[in-house]
């Protein structure tokens, strides 16, 4: 049976992490894991985390199962977070516990495919794995050009995807901290975001996986909220893979905002069937550990403020990289009015290989880079690689 199976490409990230690994080279730059680094390249579990799961190793009883929606304290202490004020609109809103934003997204893609969604229309570039999983599905990728060459993002490409979306078609959006390019949209363009999918009935989905990490937790969910406040129903996938250094624990939310709160029980009917098919049940230390966290004052303040400081070390790393200039034809400038862990560089496959063979700098091949991979050591090498490159 297994010689009906074709091969498969490997994964280009993976095989970045091995070629690195197996690199001699002292200075060699990792640009490419998606990671949070420190300036001494660790990428550490938050000091918050730590003391929530010291409290779990004292308190916790039992490791019986829960059932596929999860940690529904974890679920509910994310809300004001994520949807403010009123975090549940008015008892419109409910959630379930997922395995990471991977999960979260998978589950709102196969929800919104059960309601009847055969296509989705999403800004390229995007993260990968959101064409992969549309793949999987059977879904329709609808892309639309998500920058534009200034390094800002194109407000017309979303908005005729928006307005051009069909009865059995929906949207799918970055909430900030765009991945790969870093480019998100201003204020201004999520309030016209907002009234298109408000004027024409498309359905939004949402992906918040990197709150946080732009300017705050209250001013990335900006924008997400402007749209939340003028439709009638959403999905909304959120990871703390990122903003709370949960990568291997894989912990995140799938929200639901219906119209009215009765048509909560028949989705979450649904959602929680798929998730059962698919994963049974959420893993629960690393969601259960946020959970402490979040209702601990003394805790919270403590995630805040070393959320504040990663996020302040990827901004002095942006305003350095633009204070350069340019590096050869590239213009750098634009990195500093990016977001979060990523921004795209305008340059080709061939000078990406170049930079790995001659210079030591790993980057993906699509030209994104990891912001956070730069240091104040490491940052003068990088941009002089760039500009013998790219001159």
């Amino acid at each position: 049976m297994l010689d009906r199976l074709s091969p498969q490409a490997p994964d280009a990230l993976l095989a970045l992490i091995r070629l690195f690994a197996a690199d001699p080279r002292e200075d060699k730059i990792d640009l490419g894991v998606g990671v949070y680094r420190t300036e001494d390249g660790a990428t550490p579990v938050f000091a918050a985390i730590k003391a929530a799961e010291q409290v779990l190793v004292d308190t916790q009883e039992s490791k019986s199962y829960l059932g596929p929606e999860g940690d529904m304290g974890f679920v509910n202490a994310l809300m004001p977070y994520i949807f403010g004020a009123d975090p549940t609109m008015g008892g419109r809103i409910q959630g379930m516990q997922t395995p990471g934003g991977t999960g979260a997204v998978r589950l709102a893609l196969g929800l919104a495919q059960k309601a009847g969604v055969k296509r989705v229309h999403m800004g390229v570039p995007s993260w990968p794995n959101h064409a992969q999983i549309l793949a999987d599905l059977g879904m329709e990728l609808a892309p639309f050009d998500h920058a534009q060459a200034d390094g800002t993002a194109n407000l017309d490409a979303v908005l005729a995807a928006i307005n051009g979306a069909g009865k059995d078609e929906a949207v799918l959006l970055h909430a900030c901290c765009h991945n790969p390019t870093g480019i998100d949209y201003t204020a201004d363009q999520w309030a016209a975001i907002a009234q298109a999918f408000a004027s024409s009935g498309t359905f939004p989905i949402i992906d918040s996986a990197y709150q946080g990490l732009g300017h705050g937790m209250e001013e990335d969910a900006a924008g997400m909220r402007a749209v939340l406040a003028a439709v009638p129903e959403a999905f909304i996938a959120h990871s703390c893979d990122k903003n709370f250094g949960q990568y291997r624990d894989r912990v995140g939310a799938f929200y639901v905002m219906a119209a009215e709160r009765g048509a909560l029980d028949t989705a979450f009917s649904n959602a929680n069937a798929l998730a059962r098919a698919a994963w049974s049940m959420p893993p629960d230390h690393g969601g259960a550990a946020v959970r402490i966290v979040l209702r601990d004052a003394d805790m919270t303040a403590q995630w805040l403020a070393e959320l504040a400081a990663m996020r302040a070390r990827m901004r002095q790393v942006r305003d350095a990289l633009a204070s350069a200039g340019t590096a050869g034809r590239i213009d750098l400038t634009p990195l500093a009015r990016q977001n979060g862990l990523f921004s795209m560089l305008p340059v080709s496959k061939e000078e990406v290989a170049q930079l790995r063979e001659e210079h030591g700098i790993y980057m993906a091949a699509s030209g994104r880079i990891n912001i956070a991979g730069l240091t104040p050591g490491n940052l003068p090498k990088f941009i002089a690689a760039l500009a013998a490159v790219a001159g």
